[in-house]
């Protein structure tokens, strides 16, 4: 998810569409809190670890 989060905002940036860059940025404050919550021990999504 924050893979796919950077390589949107790559292309939002690089064609100038605004919905890209939302988007990506939206992904990648996602995939960065359920990697912090993964890594602390949490239980996301009744999984121990994110993958």
């Amino acid at each position: 998810m924050i893979v796919l989060g950077i390589i949107l905002l790559i292309l939002g940036f690089v064609f100038g569409i605004s919905v890209l860059w939302t988007i990506g940025i939206v992904l990648l404050v996602i995939g960065v809190v359920l990697w912090i919550l993964g890594a602390l021990g949490h239980a996301v999504g009744g999984r121990r670890h994110y993958w």
